[in-house]
């Protein structure tokens, strides 16, 4: 074989190899554990950091196995009858949820929509709801990041209920985990509202109202009120993480 002849075979490899890298669907290693599974956390990792936990049926904050509800909610009963969270929003799933909402990584939205359908209740209440509805972003944020992640879960957890034209986001508020407890509380009154032109799709409805991270609760409630005033019958809500 000629030194020219050698050389086309060299680089006919060598871009064999290149194509069959790049055509190859990328090996997807455990963010946690760093094993390798076909998932972004493997199973193991799963069962140890995402136990099912007995909560607030409220407000979904963790309580010990007899309490219902914590003392919060029986003094003043929150504007959702359920309230649903797949973990407690720490190690490790505090760096995956920045990965999904800030770090443009949605296509996380299908490991975190089968994280919830495992959590106990979640599929019933699927079910059971007549719609799904993510909790809107302003058109500035949405602008910014570029998807709205809870409107990707709520589409991930069942397409044909989910309806992102109902509820929306009347003001710009800045990012809740920047605020004080008192300011998140306080400063969302006004920042939701229900298109008058729909309203009626609303009407007598079981409604679940998803969400990716639950703080104070404040996004939540102020959401659920304004759909209770447009006649929603029932309102859960759905987060995948609520803060301790």
């Amino acid at each position: 074989m000629s030194q020219l002849e050698k050389r086309r075979e060299y680089i006919d490899c060598m871009f064999t190899g290149l194509f069959s890298r790049m055509l190859r669907p990328p090996a997807s290693q455990c963010r946690v554990c760093h094993s390798w599974p076909a998932q972004p956390v493997c199973n193991s990792c799963v069962a140890e950091f995402a136990q099912p936990q007995h909560r607030c049926s409220t407000c979904a904050l963790p309580l010990p196995a007899n309490q219902p509800q914590c003392g919060a909610c029986l003094k003043t009963p929150p504007p959702l009858d359920l309230c649903l969270a797949a973990v407690c929003y720490a190690f490790p799933w505090a760096h995956l949820m920045a990965d999904f909402k800030f770090h443009d990584q949605p296509a996380l939205v299908k490991f975190f929509a089968n994280l919830l359908k495992a959590t106990p209740w979640v599929e019933p209440s699927i079910e059971a709801a007549d719609l799904l509805l993510p909790m809107p972003l302003s058109q500035q944020r949405l602008r910014v990041r570029g998807y709205n992640q809870a409107l990707l879960l709520a589409q991930q957890l069942h397409a044909r209920k989910t309806r992102a034209d109902l509820l929306l986001r009347m003001v710009d508020t800045p990012a809740q985990h920047t605020l004080k407890r008192a300011q998140r509380l306080t400063g969302l009154a006004d920042s939701f509202a229900v298109d008058p032109l729909k309203a009626s799709h609303l009407r007598g409805a079981r409604v679940l109202l998803v969400d990716d991270v639950m703080t104070t609760g404040a996004s939540l409630y102020a959401a659920a009120r304004v759909l209770k005033a447009a006649g929603a019958a029932h309102i859960t809500g759905l987060v995948i993480a609520r803060t301790e």
